[in-house]
């Protein structure tokens, strides 16, 4: 879309310096205060300036926006990180709650009834089924953010 812009204002431009080409030219005198020149033509130096000064200003918004898109490459490469280090301490913390489980069940003795195993084993079914859905619910929510 700035590039239609700067197309078209300089389009615009080239078609005013052509239909008044002799205003353009025509002789002034300037003074820079320290230096007074004769026979320049203003006209034509306001043309090449205003030129000068859209051309710098396409540049220097292009610059910002590259900037930008920069700084939203680095802010979603962050959050990616940040998301694979809680994907992996969330998987130690069950790997280790596992371990625990398994050592618990070792070592509850085989005589103290199957009723008590299974109400146990339906503790754990529901603790890993509480944290399978944390897990998907925070796996969502950060492709949600992530895009």
């Amino acid at each position: 879309m700035r590039t239609v812009v700067l197309i078209v204002v300089l389009v615009l431009l080239a078609l005013f310096a052509l239909l008044n080409t002799n205003a353009l030219m025509f002789p002034h005198t300037i003074s820079l205060g320290f230096v007074t020149y004769t026979g320049v033509p203003m006209g034509l130096v306001l043309l090449i300036l205003g030129t000068l000064l859209a051309l710098i200003f396409y540049f220097w918004a292009g610059l910002s926006g590259l900037r930008a898109q920069a700084d939203s490459a680095r802010l979603l490469r962050d959050i990616e990180q940040l998301r694979v280090t809680l994907d992996s301490k969330e998987g130690s913390r069950f790997a280790q709650l596992q371990t625990h489980i398994d050592e618990r069940l070792n070592a509850l003795p085989a005589a103290s009834g199957s009723s008590e195993l299974s109400t146990v084993n339906a503790r754990i079914d529901a603790l890993q089924r509480d944290v399978n859905l944390q897990l998907a619910q925070l796996d969502d929510y950060l492709k949600g953010k992530l895009g």
